[in-house]
C-alpha cells in the first residue's frame, strides 16, 4: 500500500493562477498531491498537508510554457550577430551555417548541448518546452535531431522544411520532406512545421508539406509572416494549425483569420530584439480577440535566449502588452499554442508546474528586466 504526501505552499503574496474564472488571488495558498494541484484558494481556508513550503509573501505563477524553440544544434553564430549589430540586415540565410555544424557534430555532443539549454530554461522558470528539428535537412540528421528531442520533451516538432539545402533543387526537396523524410521522422514528432517565407517555402509548398504531415497524424504549426506579409498565417488558419508563429507582418485579412479561428498567434520578441527588426503589434492582435502566446524562439542565429522572463519584459516594453497580458501569454497562451490543458495554469487537476518568484508580483518580471527573480521551481510537484 502506497501513501500520498501532500505539500502546502502558503503565505503566497499574489497567486497568478491563469484560470480565467479566478486569475489572481492575494494572500493565497495551494496544495500539491500526486504531482497535481489538489487545491488553490485563500490562505485562511487552506487544508492541512503533510509538508509545508513558506512562500513568505512571494508571488507564485504557473511554469512558463515555451512553445517555440530550436535546441538541437551545434556551432556558433556570434560573427553573424556582430555583423547585424553593425548594420547588416537579417535574411535567415545563416540557418545553413548551423546545418553544416549540426551535421558534423556527434549525437552525444548534440544531446549534451540541448540538455544544457533545457536545464538553463528550467532554472528560469520554464517547465514545458517545445523542441524543433530543422538543422539537419536530411533524413538521417532530421531523424537524429528528433530522437534527441524526445528525450527532453513530449512536444517535438518536425521542421525539415526550415530552408532548402544548398545542394538540392527546391521541388525535389519538398517531395523529400513530404515523403521519405516525413515517414522517417513522424514516429518521433508530435507536430509538423514549415518556414513559410521568402527565401524558404512558398504557400503551395507549405500547404503540401503540412497536409502530408496531417495525413501522417501530426499536428500543424507554421513559421508565418516573419520577414514580410505572405500566405503563412492564412494557411495556418485554413489547416487548423495550433499556432502561427512570428506574425510580425500582418494584413487586416491575416488578423481577421486569426480572430475567427482557433489558431494561436505566437509572438517571438527575442527574434526582433536580436535582428533589430520591427516588433509584432500585439496590441492589434489582442484588441481583435486573438489568443496570443509568447515564446523564446531559442536558436543560435536570430534569438539565442532561453529566458521567457526576458520575452515577457520585451512584450511589455516593445509590443504594448500589459504585464497581465504578457504573463498570460507566456503561460496559458503557450499551453493553448500546444493544445495543452494540463499546464499553463494552476487549478485543481492541472500539473503542479509552478514558479515561486523572488518578488511580490509577476509585474516585477517586466519592472525589473534582466534580474534573476526565480526563487524556486516545481515541476510535476517536485522541487527542481
Amino acid at each position: 500500500m502506497t501513501t500520498t504526501t501532500t505539500t502546502l505552499i502558503d503565505r503566497i503574496g499574489l497567486l497568478y493562477t491563469g484560470d480565467p474564472e479566478r486569475e489572481e488571488l492575494a494572500d493565497a495558498a495551494l496544495v500539491i498531491e500526486d504531482g497535481l494541484i489538489a487545491w488553490a484558494g485563500p490562505a485562511a481556508e487552506a487544508p492541512a498537508a503533510d509538508e509545508r513550503v513558506d512562500a513568505a509573501g512571494r508571488a507564485v505563477i504557473p511554469g512558463f510554457v515555451d512553445s517555440h524553440a530550436h535546441l538541437i544544434f551545434a556551432g556558433d553564430r556570434t560573427a553573424e550577430f556582430q555583423a547585424r549589430m553593425s548594420g547588416e540586415p537579417y535574411t535567415g540565410g545563416g540557418i545553413r551555417t548551423t546545418v553544416a555544424a549540426t551535421r558534423e557534430a556527434g549525437e552525444a555532443e548534440l544531446a549534451t548541448h540541448a540538455f544544457s539549454l533545457v536545464r538553463e530554461m528550467r532554472a528560469q522558470g520554464t517547465t514545458t518546452v517545445e523542441i524543433k528539428s530543422g538543422y539537419g535537412l536530411s533524413i538521417e540528421h532530421e531523424r537524429r535531431s528528433l530522437e534527441i528531442a524526445t528525450t527532453l520533451t513530449d512536444e517535438t516538432t518536425f521542421l525539415g522544411a526550415h530552408v532548402v539545402p544548398a545542394d538540392m533543387d527546391t521541388d525535389a526537396y519538398v517531395r523529400l520532406v513530404a515523403g521519405e523524410m516525413l515517414e522517417a521522422c513522424a514516429p518521433y514528432a508530435k507536430w509538423v512545421d514549415v518556414f513559410c517565407e521568402r527565401g524558404a517555402f512558398d504557400g503551395d509548398q507549405t500547404r503540401e508539406i503540412l497536409s502530408a504531415g496531417q495525413k501522417a497524424g501530426l499536428g500543424v504549426r507554421v513559421h508565418a509572416n516573419q520577414l514580410s506579409e505572405g500566405p503563412g498565417v492564412r494557411i495556418a488558419c485554413e489547416l487548423g494549425a495550433a499556432s502561427a508563429d512570428h506574425c510580425t507582418h500582418l494584413s487586416a485579412a491575416d488578423v481577421d483569420a486569426l480572430a475567427s479561428s482557433g489558431t494561436v498567434a505566437t509572438l517571438l520578441p527575442g527574434a526582433e530584439f536580436s535582428t533589430r527588426s520591427p516588433y509584432p503589434d500585439a496590441r492589434r492582435l489582442l484588441d481583435a480577440g486573438v489568443t496570443v502566446a509568447l515564446a523564446t524562439d531559442c536558436n543560435p542565429g536570430s534569438s539565442f535566449t532561453s529566458s521567457m522572463a526576458f520575452c515577457v519584459a520585451l512584450a511589455v516594453r516593445e509590443m504594448r502588452m500589459t504585464p497581465l497580458e504578457a504573463i498570460r501569454a507566456a503561460t496559458y497562451g503557450g499551453a493553448r499554442a500546444l493544445r495543452r490543458t494540463d499546464v499553463g495554469w494552476l487549478r485543481r487537476g492541472t500539473r503542479a508546474d509552478l514558479v515561486i518568484l523572488d518578488a511580490p508580483s509577476y509585474v516585477h518580471l517586466a519592472y525589473r528586466p534582466g534580474v534573476p527573480l526565480v526563487h524556486q521551481v516545481f515541476h510535476g510537484g517536485l522541487l527542481l
